[in-house]
């Protein structure tokens, strides 16, 4: 059974990814939560210890 998380409230995590740190990749994760909304998805952006960047993508 399938539960619809935005009733919920509730976030599932799809994927987590690193990439070396880049100053304009939350540029990148505006744009794909801004075009991908409407697909239930949610993406965020957080540095990490090692000095690179993470990429979270949930759906929402």
């Amino acid at each position: 059974m399938e539960e619809n998380h935005a009733a919920s409230g509730k976030m599932e995590l799809i994927a987590v990814k690193n990439f070396p740190a880049w100053d304009d990749l939350y540029q990148v994760v505006d744009f794909l939560n801004k075009s991908l909304k409407q697909y239930h998805l949610m993406f965020g952006l957080k540095n990490t210890e090692q000095g690179s960047m993470a990429i979270t993508i949930y759906e929402v």
